[in-house]
């Protein structure tokens, strides 16, 4: 039986690897040189998952100092820490020291892993294979996650479904085990993405409830001991991790309710879609302000497991013994998943976001309420499994119909080629010979100053994975106050004023991209380095970045 099990897993695995090197082409024929590096979003991902990979095999203690912002400290608790993309990046950096290979292994690996992961919950509450089939390629590969193919995190799914079935197994046959294994299940889900992690966490509660009503649990000790047993693993787990966005917070970095605001769904992005076969209709809605369509065949089916939900009268309908569904309490569940996510997903002037960010602490760190809308694509995604088992278990050949199915799957939410994947500038000589230097503290220019421009910055944060100097510069969502105030003085440098800003930040080396100039502004640079070049020291002056070392101060 077990061996049974590990071959349908390594099925299920290598199929799902297929499926993904096929959907995210071009990427795994250029798996080392492309990358999101048409925006500064992809840029701070791969530093992010390249910095954590590293910190964790050279210096775990200082995980949370990241290179950026110096000298400010838990810098990485600046932001989501992807702690979770790291861990699964560090086999391909450690061998590579590849930002591009590193951060593209974890794409493949989420991408297959929530194929895995919804194949697993489907096929648990169904006990179909072949409608768990066609539930892990709707939930994989739905548009919301190609639409976020600059955010590493937004990618990590696979922990939603994970969490959900090692939930629905501890609530069928409640062990030690079963209570761990939620705990680990929600904690992986936290460390890969924080956002997701949250609603995990939001899922399971609600469950807890809804069941333990439904099942008549909620006078059972052991059923109360085993939830609080999962939560405390959770918790004890996800506590060190914590500790820096709670230092972070006390420093003012919070979410406010005009945040969220800003980022919360309309009627729109419940229509838009990335796949090429919905992108017909894109021009017909204006100002969509996510991407959150589910996909047309998983709103088909589980619009049909939701009618299903609704007209049976039985709590335990389990149908027949020939074509066994999934139980009412559960599909109820699902559905009240579903409404729930979705009009959350509204923000906070729909009413409950507001009241989860006013009742949920956690909620003062979250930006983005549409997000929880890949929490509306699981519940259809089990919904829909729920009907679609069943029928197919009444068809003569169900193996072929479910291949059709999934056929139709990729043909509703295909995006290939990724457009917006570019391949990798040539790594500047400046960076290679940074590798080789000292340590010491790094400030590279143009020196962007205005606030529409700070996520330029984190083109150098990605230039920094070649040698991980200390670096003056940074990008993140918390901007500390103290970087605020220098930058338009630095902005100039080399001048007396920047000079003694970059004095007491203990700067050693000074990168110039001059390329970043336009004209004028590079033939003053120009004159200012030489009025200035008693003070520093040439390293590289070949091509369009230079590199200069700090040798002595203006008085």
């Amino acid at each position: 039986m077990r061996q049974r099990g590990l071959v349908e897993a390594a099925v299920v695995v290598t199929g799902a690897l297929i499926l993904t090197a096929a959907l995210t082409f071009p990427l795994i024929a250029r798996i080392d040189r492309i990358g999101r590096v048409n925006t500064a979003d992809g840029f701070y991902a791969m530093w992010n998952v390249a910095w954590v990979a590293d910190a964790l095999i050279v210096r775990p203690s200082r995980l949370f100092d990241a290179n950026i912002f110096y000298p400010a400290k838990r810098a990485l608790a600046f932001s989501e820490a992807n702690i979770g993309a790291g861990v699964i990046a560090m086999p391909a950096w450690g061998f590579t020291g590849n930002p591009y290979l590193a951060h593209n292994s974890v794409v493949l690996f989420a991408f297959t892993m929530g194929v895995a992961g919804a194949y697993y919950l489907a096929r648990y509450l169904t006990a179909s294979r072949e409608a768990a089939a066609v539930a892990g390629v709707l939930f994989a590969f739905c548009p919301f996650v190609f639409a976020r193919t600059a955010h590493i995190q937004l990618m990590m799914t696979f922990g939603l479904p994970f969490s959900m079935l090692a939930f629905h197994r501890l609530i069928d046959r409640r062990t030690p085990g079963r209570a761990a294994t939620l705990g680990v299940a929600l904690w992986a889900q936290a460390l890969s993405c924080a956002y997701y992690g949250i609603f995990a966490a939001l899922m399971v509660g609600l469950g807890t409830f809804v069941f333990a009503v439904t099942r008549g649990l909620w006078r059972s000790a052991s059923y109360w001991y085993h939830i609080g047993l999962a939560a405390a693993v959770s918790i004890a787990l996800t506590a060190p991790f914590f500790v820096p966005y709670v230092q972070v917070q006390e420093d003012g970095f919070a979410r406010t309710l005009d945040d969220a605001r800003q980022y919360s769904a309309n009627a729109g992005a419940w229509l838009a879609s990335s796949a090429w076969a919905h992108r017909w209709w894109l021009p017909s809605i204006e100002g969509f302000s996510e991407v959150l369509f589910p996909g047309i065949l998983t709103t088909v089916l589980g619009l049909g497991g939701a009618l299903h939900v609704l007209r049976s009268r039985r709590r335990h309908d389990t149908g027949t013994a020939d074509a066994p569904r999934m139980p009412r309490d559960v599909a109820g569940f699902y559905l009240a998943v579903v409404l729930i996510a979705f009009w959350a997903s509204f923000g906070p002037d729909a009413g409950l976001y507001r009241l989860l960010y006013e009742t949920v602490p956690v909620f003062s760190f979250l930006r983005a309420p549409a997000r929880i809308g890949i929490v509306v694509t699981l519940g259809l995604v089990v919904l829909g499994s729920g009907v679609l088992a069943p029928w197919l278990r009444r068809q003569s050949r169900p193996m072929t119909w479910a291949a059709a199915l999934v056929a139709l799957a990729l043909l509703d939410l295909n995006a290939a080629p990724l457009t917006a994947l570019r391949d990798a500038p040539p790594v500047p000589e400046a960076y290679r010979r940074l590798a080789t230097l000292p340590r010491g503290a790094v400030a590279e220019f143009p020196y962007f100053y205005q606030r529409t421009d700070f996520p330029r910055h984190a083109e150098y944060m990605f230039g920094s994975t070649y040698h991980f100097q200390p670096l003056i510069n940074g990008y993140s969502d918390h901007i500390p106050a103290e970087w605020r105030a220098t930058v338009v003085p630095l902005s100039s440098f080399p001048t007396r004023e920047a000079f003694a800003i970059l004095g007491r930040l203990n700067a050693r080396y000074v990168v110039f991209h001059l390329n970043g100039y336009d004209r004028r502004s590079r033939e003053r640079l120009i004159d200012r380095l030489t009025t200035y070049s008693q003070f520093l020291r040439p390293i590289v002056q070949d091509g369009d970045v230079w590199l200069f070392e700090i040798v002595d101060w203006p008085n």
